[in-house]
């Protein structure tokens, strides 16, 4: 029996993906757990601490080398949140497989207050997502919003150490680490909607590895993939990266889809939305159509600065 190698970045959150869809994978083709092995890939982005992702260079660092280790062939699969996901992948891989989406929400976390709005004039939130920080301004103008790098347990850590006196994180995340816990607030979608695939497990594989493709077939969420495809469609259209503050969100019910898209200026003071609706097999026509529609809404002049 040949084993499947899994690759990952080595924080505990990724772990915990990897380790899913591991479970998943052993579950759904009756596979002992020594038929994979989970393979830690350290990245540029798990390295850089000391600055924001888009000053060094945005989602890529993330993947880069655990792209290329998928292909010359020392992984076979790779599984990434997919909000760290560029919309432009290396030739020859593909993201083939979701696994069924978490709850794609926003969570506070406070030191001493429970929420965003409890918080006293000129109180410090970390983040170092664009995104998060300019929603965070647009809530609070008078709000210190400063930069928040590291895996989830660091971030906790520094919210301990008095560095903020709160932070944002994913609640998909937290979950997935059993660090639910910890949360004092939950943000509403329609008031902190979320990054473009934020909550979903996406598994990258090499286009035309038919064993693979088999395997993975068994595992694939079609309505993650489908609210997926629309989320990736809004954010390639908008040529977004971690240099732009992007808001996403598709929700599918039947052959439905919704969708409701953002853009914001980083700091919080201006702000664009675009609904749609339509058939979930059309899902990355919608999502083009949103971005054009709100990037129309904005005019040219709304994105000068931002890169």
């Amino acid at each position: 029996m040949q084993t499947l190698k899994i690759g990952t970045r080595g924080s505990p959150l990724a772990l915990a993906q990897a380790h899913e869809t591991r479970a998943r994978l052993m579950k759904a083709h009756g596979l002992p757990e020594e038929a994979f092995e989970v393979v830690p890939i350290s990245t540029s982005g798990d390295r850089i601490q000391d600055r924001p992702l888009s000053e060094a260079g945005g989602k890529g660092l993330f993947t880069k080398e655990i792209e290329e280790a998928l292909l010359d062939g020392r992984i076979d699969i790779a599984v990434h949140s997919s909000k760290d996901m560029p919309t432009v992948l290396p030739d020859g891989l593909e993201l083939s497989t979701f696994l069924p989406r978490e709850d794609a929400r926003d969570a506070f976390i406070g030191k001493a207050v429970k929420r965003i709005a409890d918080l006293p004039h000129g109180a410090r939130v970390g983040s170092s997502s664009l995104r998060r920080q300019a929603l965070i301004r647009r809530m609070r103008p008078d709000l210190d919003v400063v930069m928040f790098r590291g895996n989830v347990q660091t971030r906790l850590r520094k919210l301990d150490e008095g560095v903020a006196d709160g932070t944002i994180l994913a609640y998909a995340g937290l979950k997935r680490l059993g660090l639910g816990n910890v949360i004092t607030d939950l943000m509403p979608l329609d008031v902190f909607p979320p990054a473009p695939g934020q909550g979903a497990i996406g598994i990258e594989s090499r286009i035309g590895d038919r064993a693979v493709e088999k395997k993975l077939a068994a595992i694939h969420d079609a309505p993650t993939g489908q609210a997926l495809a629309c989320e990736r469609a809004f954010l390639a259209a908008l040529d977004g990266s971690c240099r732009t503050p992007i808001a996403g969100h598709a929700t599918i019910s039947g052959e439905k889809l919704s969708f409701a898209g953002l853009i914001i200026s980083p700091d919080g003071t201006e702000s664009h939305e675009v609904k749609l609706d339509g058939l979930a097999q059309d899902a990355a026509a919608i999502g083009a159509e949103a971005a054009r529609t709100v990037r129309a809404k904005a005019g040219a002049k709304f994105f000068e600065g931002w890169a």
